[in-house]
C-alpha cells in the first residue's frame, strides 16, 4: 500500500475520532448555555474556517494544518477579559458539576462512537475463521496441556469463542495476568472436554512477540496447491504483476507444492528480490516480486499482500459467517466496547508497572499504516479499526494526567471534595508535569514507530 493512500486513511480516522470528541465537549456545552467561541479540528495554521451564527452567538469552525487533536475554545475569564453580561456563561464560572459534565463529554462521546461502529460491524455480519488448533509447538505449554491438531475451541474460561480472532483476544483478556485457563474444546472425533492451559507466572506482553504463538498455539489449515486466491490492493504481489488464480510453481528455482513453502520463504526474505515462476492459463511466466518488510517476534520479517485459494467444498470447514439482527448488535456492540476498556486499561497499567513492554505503545505512524491496511480489506474491517481506536481515544483521555481531560477532573474531584477549586500555583505544576509525561509518551510512541519502519 502506498504512503498517500496509508496518510489519506489515517486523516479520514483520525478525523472522525477528533471531530465526534470535540462535538462531545461542543454539545454539552451549548446545552448547559456555556458560550462556544470556537471548534477546531486540528492544531496549527488553519486550512478552512467558517463562521455560523447561532442565536445570540458567532461561533467560528476550523479546520486546521495537524490532524492530531482538536479543540472547543470556550468564553473563560483566565483566559481574557468577559464582559459583564457574559460571565455567567464563561466556562469557569459555572458549578464545578456543569464543567465536569462538559469535560467528560468528550471521552464518553468516543465511547458512544466505538458502540455505533461496533454496533455496525455485528449488523453488516463478521466473516471469519473457525477457532481451530493445528498441532503445537513442541514442548509448549500448548503441547503441554494436551492440546491436539484440529481441536476446534469452544470456550476459554467459560466465554463462548466463535472465531480464530475472538480465541486470540481471549486468551490476552483472560491471560494477561497468567495462572490456570480452563479451555473447552472438540477434538477431531467430535468429543468435547476442558484442556487446563497453565501459564504460570508468563507475561504475555513483555516483548513483541505473537502471544499465541508465544503460548504454542497454531491455526490449523489443510494442505492445499499453491493458488492465489486473492491480493491486498497496493501489495507487493499486486504491484509485482501477480493476479489471482496464478500457481506458484518455483520461486528462485526451488519447486513449490504447498502454501506454507511460499509463506517459509517469503518470511524469509523481507526487501529481496524473488522469482516467482507461476502458470496462467496454462501458460507459464517468470515475475520478480520483492516483499515487504515487518517486525513479527523481533525479526524482519517479508509479506507479499497475498492469500490462499480455498475451494467452496473446503470453506465450511475453514469460515464462519456471523450474523445478528439490529437489537442482539446492540447488546454485544456495549460489551464489546466494555471489554476493549478494561482491556486497554489493564495493558495501560501492565506497561505502568514495567510488566509489559514499552514496545506496545504505537503512534500516528502505525496508525496510519492500520488505517490503510484495514481499508484495504473491506468497509467493516475499516470501521472495527476505527471502534477500536475511538476506545483507547477515550480510554487515554480519561488518564488523570494533566493536559488531558482525566486531568481535568481529577482537579474537579479535589474542588468536589474540598469545596473550593485548586489553586492556579498547583494547577500550573500539573499542567508543567502533564506537558513531560505527554512529551514522554510521544516519544516512545515515536520511538517504536520509526524502529518499525527501519526494520
Amino acid at each position: 500500500m502506498s504512503v498517500i493512500h496509508n496518510i489519506f486513511f489515517f486523516i479520514i480516522a483520525i478525523g472522525v475520532l477528533v471531530t465526534f470528541h470535540e462535538f462531545g465537549h461542543y454539545w454539552v456545552a451549548r446545552k448547559f448555555n456555556v458560550k462556544v467561541l470556537k471548534f477546531s479540528v486540528g492544531f496549527g495554521k488553519p486550512l478552512y474556517k467558517w463562521v455560523r451564527i447561532h442565536g445570540e452567538d458567532t461561533i467560528e469552525y476550523i479546520i486546521a494544518s495537524i490532524p492530531l487533536g482538536g479543540y472547543v475554545k470556550m468564553l473563560d475569564e483566565r483566559e481574557g477579559k468577559v464582559r459583564d453580561d457574559d460571565k455567567p456563561r464563561a466556562f469557569n464560572t459555572q458549578p464545578v458539576t456543569t464543567r465536569f459534565a462538559i469535560v467528560i463529554a468528550g471521552p464518553a462521546f468516543n465511547f458512544i462512537l466505538a458502540i455505533i461502529f461496533f454496533w455496525m460491524v455485528y449488523l453488516m455480519g463478521i466473516t471469519a475463521t473457525k477457532p481451530l488448533l493445528g498441532p503445537p509447538v513442541a514442548d509448549s505449554i500448548a503441547a503441554q496441556a494436551g492440546f491436539e491438531s484440529r481441536d476446534e475451541i469452544l470456550s476459554v474460561g467459560g466465554k463462548s469463542v466463535q472465531s480464530w480472532q475472538e480465541f486470540r483476544l481471549s486468551i490476552i483478556q483472560q491471560g494477561l495476568d497468567g495462572g490456570v485457563l480452563s479451555i473447552s474444546v472438540r477434538d477431531e472425533n467430535s468429543v468435547e472436554m476442558i484442556r487446563k492451559l497453565d501459564l504460570g507466572n508468563m507475561k504475555l506482553l513483555e516483548d513483541e512477540r505473537d502471544v499465541v504463538k508465544k503460548i504454542g498455539f497454531k491455526q490449523w489449515w489443510p494442505s492445499l496447491p499453491p493458488t492465489l486466491g486473492g491480493l491486498v490492493e497496493g501489495g507487493a504481489a499486486s504491484k509485482s504483476g501477480l493476479k489471482e488464480g496464478d500457481l506458484i510453481k518455483s520461486i528462485d528455482g526451488t519447486q513449490i507444492t504447498s502454501w506454507s513453502q511460499i509463506v517459509e520463504v517469503v518470511k524469509e526474505s523481507p526487501g529481496k528480490f524473488l522469482m516467482f515462476e507461476v502458470e496462467r492459463e496454462g501458460e507459464i511466466n517468470v515475475i520478480s516480486v520483492i516483499p515487504a518488510s515487518r517486525e513479527i517476534d523481533n525479526k524482519k520479517s517479508g509479506f507479499i499482500g497475498a492469500y490462499q485459494q480455498i475451494p467452496e467444498s473446503l470453506k465450511q470447514e475453514l469460515i464462519v459467517e456471523l450474523e445478528y439482527g439490529p437489537v442482539e448488535s446492540i447488546g454485544l456492540a456495549i460489551m464489546k466496547t466494555w471489554d476493549t476498556s478494561i482491556l486497554t486499561l489493564r495493558v495501560f497499567s501492565k506497561i505502568i508497572l514495567g510488566e509489559a513492554s514499552l514496545k506496545n505503545i504505537s503512534g500516528p505512524v502505525t496508525i496510519a499504516q492500520y488505517a490503510g491496511l484495514t481499508a484495504s480489506i473491506s468497509f467493516s474491517v475499516f470501521i472495527g479499526f476505527l471502534a477500536v481506536i475511538s476506545v483507547s481515544l477515550g480510554v487515554i483521555n480519561l488518564l488523570p494526567i494533566p493536559m488531558l481531560d482525566g486531568g481535568h477532573l481529577f482537579y474537579y474531584l479535589i474542588e468536589i471534595i474540598k469545596g473550593s477549586p485548586v489553586s492556579e500555583s498547583f494547577e500550573a505544576k500539573g499542567q508543567a508535569v502533564g506537558i513531560v509525561l505527554l512529551g514522554l509518551l510521544m516519544f516512545v510512541a515515536l520511538f517504536n514507530d520509526f524502529q518499525r519502519l527501519m526494520q
